[in-house]
This record gives structure tokens, C-alpha cells and sequence, in this order.
């Protein structure tokens, strides 16, 4: 998945030990309400208690994809290994009558973010117009990821772990047989400098 532009974002240094448990994607078509689900099957890990970590995405109409909403796996990690968040200890300040390090969770970036999708609240009316184009923003992008890993990922998941498959969006070939191509071009280059 690291292959991948896209999912390369997502995946940080942390998330890398934990995918090394990953063993198959799947997904599917659902009918009711339309759209699809992602199923995401681990081995047995240290980090979380979870065999599949799944994501389903419900359209609002099948043949355009807007999305209505996303709903994913709540991660039963286990102490202290949570990817998702990070634990701070400060120091308390000089001369404070609490002599323990504070601690402070905090969340961070990681792929398993993508299994706690953004939620539209219920109320419109609660959310202001950057709230809602933020969000709309978040939500676009969390699809394109989910559709990414159905359409390009899983029928060509073989390519994408050697670093075979190409970059190419129309995804013509999954090959990358542009290093020729870029060689031939290099020497020509080569030749007119001289």
C-alpha cells in the first residue's frame, strides 16, 4: 500500500509494524443501503484485538458517488498501543505542589484513522459554512481513498506490494514499463547537449 501514491499519505512510520499483520483485503458490493464495503483481515498482532478491521460506505445514489456516509471498525486496541494517539508526559512547572508528570493523550496521524471516518451530524443547522466544507472536504477525501484501495489496490494487489504497479490513472497497464521510455529519453537529451 506504501506503493500507492495516495495511501502513502496515509500511512505513517508508526502504522508500518502493525500493516506487516495485514493479509487480505476484500470487498464488497452491498445493496442496501448502496454501496460498498472494505474488509481489512489481520493475523494476530500486539496492537489491537481485531481479526478484520472493516469500512462500508453508503451512497446516496449508486450511479454517481456522493457519498451519504462511512462507517468503520471501532479498533479494540490494546494499552498503550493504540497507533491513533500518542501519549505526552510533561513535567510539572518548578515550585507546582504536584510533583507527577502530567499526562496528556493526544491524537495523531495514522492510517487507522481511516476506520473513524468523519460523521455529518444530524442537525445541519449546527455546523457553520466552513465547518461543512471542511468536512465535505474530509469526506471526499476518505472516499477517495476507500474507492482507491477497491479499484486500483485489491485487483492489483500482487503488483502494487512488489512495486510493479504503475502510477498511471487510467491504469492502462500495471507494468511500469515507462523506465525504458525515460532511459531513451535521457540519452536523447544527452545527445543534443552535445
Amino acid at each position: 500500500m506504501k506503493n500507492h501514491e495516495i495511501l502513502a499519505e496515509e500511512i505513517q512510520e508508526r502504522d508500518e509494524e502493525a500493516l506487516k499483520y495485514l493479509k487480505d483485503i476484500k470487498w464488497y458490493r452491498i445493496t442496501e443501503p448502496k454501496g460498498f464495503k472494505l474488509e481489512f483481515h489481520f493475523n494476530t498482532n500486539p496492537f489491537f484485538k481485531n481479526e478484520v478491521l472493516s469500512k462500508t460506505y453508503h451512497m446516496i445514489d449508486e450511479d454517481e458517488p456522493i457519498l451519504e456516509k462511512a462507517i468503520g471498525t471501532e479498533i479494540e486496541w490494546y494499552p498503550g498501543k493504540s497507533l491513533t494517539q500518542k501519549v505526552l508526559k510533561k513535567k510539572p512547572k518548578k515550585g507546582s505542589k504536584n510533583t507527577k508528570p502530567i499526562t496528556k493523550i493526544e491524537n495523531c496521524e495514522s492510517f487507522f484513522n481511516f476506520f473513524s471516518p468523519p460523521q455529518v451530524p444530524d442537525d445541519d443547522e449546527e455546523i457553520d459554512e466552513d465547518t461543512a466544507e471542511q468536512l465535505q472536504n474530509q469526506m471526499e477525501q476518505d472516499y477517495d481513498i476507500g474507492s482507491t484501495i477497491r479499484d486500483k489496490i485489491i485487483p492489483h494487489a500482487v503488483s502494487w506490494f512488489t512495486g510493479e504497479a504503475a502510477q498511471d490513472e487510467d491504469f492502462d497497464g500495471i507494468m511500469d514499463d515507462d523506465e525504458d521510455d525515460e532511459e531513451d529519453e535521457d540519452e536523447d537529451e544527452d545527445d543534443e547537449e552535445d
